[in-house]
């Protein structure tokens, strides 16, 4: 028992930890950026590539790879095997796919109550009171808001594009916020006092989120976050969180949809409180649409 202890003991050394400490001051301002970056987003960068990890920091490929073996290790491999041992192997999405599809039977209704069940927590979950009293309140700052900047990367930058347009649609404009690098830059850029933030973001307190919040503190803008890690580091620097279950469970797939089921709550009920202004922008998509049907019609 003594020699296992020993062992798990060892295992969970924090090699990057030490050597960034260590190594960390005599770096280049470029290095120590990305050596930074590795260090506060260990379980993202386990599934970036060195390409990836250029991006969020704005660097090169190269660069990345020097500030790797600046902290003495051989390459990004390596680095990622170090890491692994600290906190157990990284779940990429191939492998969540493999555990969620192995768990399940061969027949479809396997998978539609895998579906079902996740949607049906989720919606039960949402439906608490302190999720109503969050979204009450987040839907009490959209209403009054200049603009809704919707941030989401990854797979949730789809769902911000879609909710951006919504409330467009609606009357309140909507910008997404779902980029990586200088283009999430060009985005930010369009932030102003008198907006609202929604940011969809679970428990790895990423660049791009971090850098987000932070534009939106200095301009005094609100933010309403969508997550389902309600202990995360981005829930204790925003003025609403609402508990999203996204399941996920055991290594198996997160389910986006339930997200989507929050945002389109939360933008009907912004809609439902200025019925006026949601008909009269939705009666001038009309007309503006009748007038480029009838001048496409002419020009044939």
């Amino acid at each position: 028992m003594n020699r296992l202890l020993t062992k798990k003991t060892k295992t969970r050394v924090d090699i990057y930890g030490e050597r960034f400490r260590a190594r960390g001051p005599g770096l280049s301002p470029r290095l120590l950026a990305v050596a930074s970056y590795i260090n506060d987003n260990r379980e993202v960068v386990l599934e970036y590539t060195a390409m990836e990890i250029a991006a969020a920091t704005q660097t090169s490929d190269a660069t990345v790879v020097r500030a790797i073996q600046a902290l003495g290790f051989a390459g990004l491999r390596d680095l990622k095997q170090t890491m692994e041992s600290w906190f157990g192997p990284g779940i990429t999405s191939a492998e969540k796919m493999s555990s969620t599809v192995n768990a399940l039977s061969c027949d479809v209704n396997s998978s539609i109550d895998f579906v079902l069940e996740g949607h049906q927590h989720a919606c039960e979950v949402l439906s608490e009171p302190h999720n109503r009293a969050a979204m009450s309140r987040a839907v009490a700052l959209l209403a009054e808001a200049r603009q809704v900047g919707i941030f989401g990367i990854g797979a949730s930058s789809i769902l911000a594009e879609y909710a951006a347009r919504l409330f467009s649609r609606n009357g309140i404009p909507g910008v997404p916020l779902n980029r990586t690098g200088v283009m999430l830059a060009e985005q930010l850029i369009n932030l102003q006092r008198g907006d609202v933030l929604i940011m969809m973001a679970q428990k790895s307190a990423h660049r791009e989120g971090l850098t987000t919040l932070r534009e939106a503190k200095r301009l005094g803008i609100p933010t309403i976050l969508l997550t389902h890690s309600i202990d995360s580091r981005f829930s204790k620097e925003v003025q609403v969180v609402i508990n999203v279950p996204r399941g996920g469970e055991n290594g198996k797939v997160p389910l986006h949809g339930t997200v989507l089921v929050c945002l389109e709550m939360i933008i009907l009920s912004v809609a439902s409180t200025a019925p006026q202004r949601t008909i009269k922008s939705m009666k001038r998509i009309q007309e503006l649409y009748r007038a480029i049907g009838k001048s496409g019609a002419k020009k044939a």
